[in-house]
């Protein structure tokens, strides 16, 4: 199939983004009967993505998804080249030049807004923000502010749970993960001593998934607490708890949780249900409170305001209501839902005047770039075969890269001075974090500084 387009050579495929959707596509690709060269561009000088740094460090079962990752990586068919931003380094023009094809794959990482009065106020936070800063990403603060003794977590799915979890755990309860030392410094005189989770409808409209949310109660410091009054089902719910295994563990955990005695744990975890967030309370431009409407099931699963509100003394906010993809160079983007607009994978610019969809010409996404941030890691996969697809379908009618010899591009990148790292980069950095955490007992400890992960890694340089 893509001799008719490219000749006798492989078909070379840059991927921009190599966190698990641009991996997966990479690893469809090389599944496939086609000849295959392909390239994952990262911006950052280490690969994973939001495993790296959108997995809370308490939880090693998923970033043991980097063990399938690093199989598809060790392909020869596979280069990484990292510390690369696109839109800045490279642009869509430079890699027409060296590829075939093009597909984006980078993500989402910013916090989706949510529009009530106060949000704007000194101690209200987004929660990639805060997740950002304990997974120790290069390019966000090394401190946080923790001197709240009250917070709310605005939000009801395991991005909320993440972010509330760390908040009540002690620094010490973190210390034996990846953190690195001043995520623990930070956390180890966080005052956090109450931490409040508010979700507007009921537990049978809860996005955790069932063992986030049992994990809560594992910790030795934190008790979790459910207000007895905030068990409630209407028919809607009670047809999704009998059609979904996973809706029905939740509420059922949620149930006994709401009747058993309370313990003596001494950091609290309130989980609210049917408390609509309507105003971030503040005084000298900080917050002060939260005032929540009650809301009431209408008997389809979905809730209505009861004009009773409720103000809760909390000194801290963390809206944890969504991921938000940012806008690509040179792609045509979608602002309300995030996503670069697409059939399939396939970027659409237009629709002609009969109605025929214009698609972008050997550019595909794959990946939240293309459906937006939900589902999980896995779902990822399916997103990456139909794109996949997509492409080679199309591939007998790409006009072939003037200069496809992978080392073109190397050329271009050493004419630029770009320091970029490699995979054999990545084992150097993997060795040295396991170094830094050996003589402590730790797996690892994570580097933060961008300029000491390039160190470690021995990036390309001209």
């Amino acid at each position: 199939m893509t001799e008719q387009s490219v000749g006798p050579r492989p078909l070379r495929i840059a991927i921009v983004g190599a966190g698990p959707a641009g991996i997966y596509a990479a690893d469809a690709l090389m599944k496939s009967d086609a000849d295959v060269s392909i390239d994952l561009f990262e911006r950052m000088p280490a690969p994973f993505g939001l495993i790296r740094y959108g997995v809370a460090p308490d939880h090693p079962r998923i970033k043991g998804i980097i063990t399938a990752l690093h199989k598809v990586l060790d392909k020869p068919q596979v280069r990484l080249l990292g510390n690369i931003d696109y839109g800045v380094d490279i642009t869509l023009d430079d890699l027409r030049v060296y590829y075939d094809a093009v597909i984006f794959s980078t993500g989402a990482n910013a916090d989706r807004a949510l529009d009530i009065p106060g949000i704007e106020l000194d101690g209200s936070f987004g929660a990639a923000d805060f997740v950002s800063w304990y997974d120790g990403h290069p390019d966000v603060p090394r401190t946080w502010p923790l001197d709240a003794e009250k917070v709310a977590v605005l939000g009801v799915g395991n991005v909320a749970l993440d972010v509330a979890r760390v908040l009540a755990k002690t620094g010490d309860e973190l210390l034996p993960t990846e953190i690195p030392p001043n995520v623990y410094a930070g956390l180890r005189a966080n005052k956090a001593v109450e931490v409040h989770v508010f979700g507007r409808r009921g537990p049978a409209q809860a996005k955790f998934t069932p063992l986030e949310l049992r994990e809560l109660d594992h910790s030795p410091t934190i008790e979790v607490i459910v207000d007895p009054e905030d068990i409630d089902y209407d028919e809607g719910s009670e047809a999704a708890r009998r059609h979904s295994k996973q809706v029905d563990m939740v509420a059922n955990t949620l149930e006994q949780w709401a009747i058993r005695d309370q313990g003596d744990r001494p950091h609290k975890l309130f989980l609210h249900f049917f408390e609509s967030p309507a105003e971030v309370l503040g005084a000298d431009g900080k917050v002060v409170g939260l005032r929540t409407e009650r809301t009431q099931l209408d008997g389809t699963g979905n809730v209505k305001g009861t004009g009773e509100f409720r103000e809760w003394d909390v000194q801290a906010v963390y809206r944890a209501v969504g991921y938000l993809s940012q806008n690509i160079t040179n792609l045509p983007f979608d602002e309300q839902a995030g996503t670069v607009p697409n059939e399939a994978g396939r970027v659409l610019l237009d629709e002609n005047a009969d109605g025929a969809a214009r698609y972008l010409s050997a550019t595909y996404v794959t990946g939240w770039i293309k459906r937006g941030p939900v589902g999980l890691i896995g779902h990822t996969k399916g997103d990456a075969n139909e794109t996949v697809a997509c492409l080679l379908d199309d591939s007998p009618n790409f006009t072939p890269a003037a200069k496809p010899d992978p080392e073109a591009v190397v050329e271009f990148l050493e004419g630029k001075g770009i320091p970029f790292t490699t995979w054999d980069g990545w084992y150097r950095l993997d060795a040295h974090e396991r170094a830094l955490g050996e003589p402590e007992g730790r797996e690892r400890v994570k580097v933060v500084e961008r300029e000491d992960m390039l160190r470690a890694s021995e990036p390309h340089k001209v």
